[in-house]
């Protein structure tokens, strides 16, 4: 017998309830010694090219104009468990944010980077293409700067101030006030606004570098399960595309703008062999307009591409947590209260649906 669609997700998304309610308090020590067997950090992608905007300084003599540099490459932090024996988990961050915010959260408590490392999971943490540790190539600017491009021209750099983060991110309904349930550490908002850092997106190159270099992290690791969150929502499936072999699993963690739904059909069908888990949180229609009507229309649409996905025989997840039973979580999961609660339901799924379903 068939089963719809809808009646698909549902019952799946009762399965990871019922997993999580299942799974005992105490099964991953939290305070006791973590034992890693290695870290470390490296780049990885990269393009050279040859620029006469270097220095951005004409009159110094001591400034080199002219030169080679390598942009687009991506800074991976990682660490190894000593009894790693579970696929590697990469971590991609979202607008403005680096890889830091896997790691502890504002408030002082465990990041999701040590409780995967906890649950026996290699984790890898990047920082996207043109962010934070990655670098980004300042030559446009220097140009500007010397007037052999307009001023104009010189791509813009977005900014995220604390009253978009506040509504944008629905931490409550208006900046200032926090929604009655909200998970988010409102007690620590400040610590929050300090990991933001400009986005520089607009001056990449397309397709985003971004892509190229996890895909060629995925080859490198011997295959991994990639987590996208917010802006990088689809850089786990366009980072597929390339090498659909080494992604063995995907993650996205709910856009704000609409799911890319402009696949190829073959596209399609190349990911429809890679299990894929999508998440939304809570307060979807509550944020102020603009930002509530963009969720919404963005959670709609990312409903549509899962089906569009299922259709083509893929093994597809939808979970709004609300509709789990999970209340009050923000876009920012990975930073709410409960950031742990929502880990597990994460490692649940790679178990069953990734892990499980290879053996």
């Amino acid at each position: 017998m068939q089963i719809p669609g809808r009646l698909t997700t549902l019952m799946r998304m009762a399965s990871l309830s019922l997993t999580l309610m299942c799974m005992s308090a105490g099964a991953v020590d939290l305070q006791g010694p973590l034992t890693i067997k290695s870290e470390g950090s490296f780049f990885i992608g990269g393009t050279v090219k040859n620029t006469a905007n270097l220095g951005g300084k004409e009159t110094d003599p001591k400034v080199t104009q002219e030169g080679q540099i390598t942009t687009g490459q991506m800074y991976v932090q990682y660490q190894v468990p000593a009894s790693a024996d579970h696929l590697p988990i990469v971590l991609v961050h979202g607008g403005g944010l680096s890889g830091q915010a896997y790691d502890t959260t504002p408030d002082g408590r465990m990041g999701w980077m040590e409780y995967f490392l906890r649950n026996a999971r290699p984790v890898y943490a990047v920082d996207q293409a043109g962010r934070g540790r990655s670098g980004f190539d300042a030559t446009v600017y220097n140009a500007a700067r010397s007037g052999s491009i307009n001023a104009h021209d010189a791509p813009p750099i977005q900014i995220i101030g604390h009253e978009f983060a506040w509504t944008w991110f629905r931490i409550g309904p208006k900046f200032g006030t926090p929604f009655a349930d909200t998970q988010f550490p409102v007690e620590a908002v400040d610590a929050f606004y300090k990991m933001w850092i400009p986005d520089l997106n607009a001056a990449l190159p397309d397709p985003n570098p971004s892509y190229a270099d996890l895909a060629a992290l995925s080859v490198k690791l011997g295959g991994a399960v990639l987590i996208g969150h917010s802006e990088s929502f689809m850089f786990p499936e366009r980072a597929a595309l390339l090498k659909p072999a080494n992604v063995k699993g995907i993650i996205s963690l709910e856009s704000g703008y609409a799911c890319n739904t402009s696949f190829t059909a073959q596209e399609k069908t190349t990911l429809a062999g890679i299990p894929i888990l999508i998440v939304f949180a809570d307060h979807q229609a509550d944020a102020p307009e603009p930002f509530g009507s963009r969720w919404t229309t963005s959670m709609a649409q990312c409903r549509a591409f899962a089906a569009s996905i299922r259709q083509e025989g893929g093994d597809v997840t939808f979970l709004h947590l609300p509709e789990a039973g999970i209340h009050g979580n923000s876009h920012m999961f990975m930073l709410d209260k409960n950031n742990l609660q929502i880990a597990d339901l994460l490692l649940s799924w790679i178990d069953q649906h990734v892990e499980h379903a290879a053996k």
